[in-house]
């Protein structure tokens, strides 16, 4: 160890939602350890978390329908949409406790109720959402939703969609008001803040250029200020990798075993915007359609009201385009260099089994904005072009890893992985991502902090109420946990 190491115990490399999250935790649960944060650029949450940068969805399948898929024998899966309903619950619980204990304030700015509303066309998939809400409608985590195959009841829902509707086809729609909005920036920057003002070292326009093992198992860290062009060596014995697209190439330079034969393929989003004050006021939901034939599930069109700065706005999206950056500010050989002899072989049998991904991102690359006008026309009938501009939104890196399914295989949910004695962490992949965010830092806190889970349980029960518990299987508990939450976050 250089002389002039400077030793922690815990280093979060990037100022997102993740690092937010976790660093937040471990502040309640260990207070005296000392934490600190490294983060590329100038401030906090202006990756995947910015509030530009994704749809804002408090994501607890209310209104996601690839969260529930039809069987072969015509019966719906909901364990899926069960498992998010349950993780998002979680996240509130937490947001709750952070707000009452007065560490983060006036949640107005980061989460607002909104209905979550799925909205389809045709026989088939009208069907196919009475099924769902069948299915889901009597399990308490859905208590609430409506369905409708009513015009006039539609007409009340979603004046803005169905006006100058004349398709003759079949269309019919869920809704449950329990749905929020969330801006995962403001929140991230909220987390940021208060664990700055209580003893957490945050810097910015710090770069990890790189981590290795010390002998004695901790990992050092050369981290450079981009200012300056000065570098600094620092060792911590934990450290979580949550630096969004820019992740796997950190987890690679980690050379641990489990960060072989993992690739990363890269996908940007765009939506339209619209801040057309008039149009913006005849519409209050956040509304999701089905997926197109071939299309990845994050690309499932949705009309979604948002809250940003105290402005109401309109998105509709999202559309694929493709870079080979892993990050908005990143390098144009992100993807070349990411792989790896380890991984060749991974990568290219991945390009092998999603030719139709390929040509669909091509497609959605060759669009033109009258085409994607066309688009969002299947939800507002009447929509102009001039109301509605193009907005370049984040960039995502799909896991690309072998698993039981072969070689190769393109994952589109959050992963987590974890060196086997649980120094280092590190979050890839990006669905549905923020809004499990408590969840999945509890799952990292449990895999690499085993010694400290059970001296830790009564502080994270304070936390999270419903830890360890099925709110599903405890009407009651979740009757608790929601009017708390709902107080505590202003949802009522």
């Amino acid at each position: 160890m250089s002389s002039n190491t400077t030793k922690t115990d815990v280093i979060l490399i990037g100022a997102g939602i993740m690092s937010a999250t976790l660093g937040s935790l471990l502040k309640e649960l260990a207070p005296d350890w000392n934490i600190k944060v490294f983060e590329k650029l100038d401030k906090a949450g202006e990756e995947s978390s910015n509030e530009w940068n994704n749809a804002g969805t408090g994501h607890s399948a209310l209104c996601e329908l690839n969260y529930t898929v039809e069987k072969a024998d015509g019966s719906i899966d909901i364990t899926k949409a069960l498992k998010i309903n349950e993780d998002f619950q979680v996240s509130k619980q937490f947001w709750a406790f952070l707000v009452n204990k007065g560490l983060i304030e006036r949640p107005s700015e980061f989460i607002m109720p909104l209905p979550h509303m799925s909205f389809v066309e045709g026989n088939d998939n009208v069907n196919f959402l009475k099924k769902r809400f069948e299915a889901l409608s009597t399990n308490p985590l859905f208590h609430g939703m409506e369905f409708s195959d009513q015009p006039e009841q539609l007409s009340e829902w979603i004046p803005l969609m169905m006006q100058h509707r004349t398709s003759k086809e079949p269309i019919a729609a869920t809704k449950i008001d329990s749905g929020t909005d969330v801006n995962f920036g403001a929140l991230t920057r909220k987390l940021l803040q208060q664990l700055g003002d209580n003893g957490v070292e945050i810097s910015y326009n710090h770069s990890v250029d790189t981590l290795k093992r010390t002998t004695d198992g901790a990992w050092e860290l050369r981290v450079r200020d981009l200012k300056t062009g000065t570098t600094q060596q620092h060792q911590a014995k934990f450290v979580f990798i949550g630096a969004g697209g820019g992740s796997l190439h950190l987890l690679q330079k980690s050379g641990i075993p489990e960060s072989k034969h993992i690739g990363g393929f890269p996908i940007s989003g765009l939506f339209m915007v619209c801040k057309n004050k008039e149009i913006v006021a005849q519409h209050h939901a956040k509304v999701y359609g089905k997926a197109k034939v071939g299309a990845p599930p994050m690309s499932v069109p949705h009309l979604d009201t948002r809250y940003i700065d105290g402005e109401q706005s309109l998105l509709f999206g999202p559309f694929a385009g493709f870079s080979p950056k892993f990050l908005k500010t990143g390098s144009m050989f992100d993807l070349l260099t990411s792989v790896k002899p380890h991984n060749l072989f991974t990568m290219l049998a991945a390009g092998v089994k999603n030719f139709a991904l390929t040509k669909y991102l091509i497609e959605q690359v060759l669009l033109s904005k009258e085409k994607r006008m066309e688009e969002l026309r299947d939800f507002i009938p009447n929509a102009k072009s001039e109301d509605w501009d193009l907005l370049v939104a984040g960039q995502r890196v799909q896991v690309i890893k072998d698993t039981e399914k072969g070689k190769g295989t393109l994952q589109f949910g959050t992963e987590v992985v974890t060196a086997q004695d649980g120094s280092i962490a590190a979050l890839l992949g990006a669905s549905p991502g923020a809004s499990t965010a408590v969840t999945v830092m509890l799952e990292v806190l449990e895999r690499c902090f085993t010694e400290h889970i059970k001296e830790w349980e009564p502080k994270i029960k304070e936390m999270v109420p419903s830890y360890g518990e099925s709110l599903q299987h405890n009407p009651e508990l979740l009757t608790n946990v929601n009017n708390m939450t709902s107080t505590q976050l202003g949802l009522k």
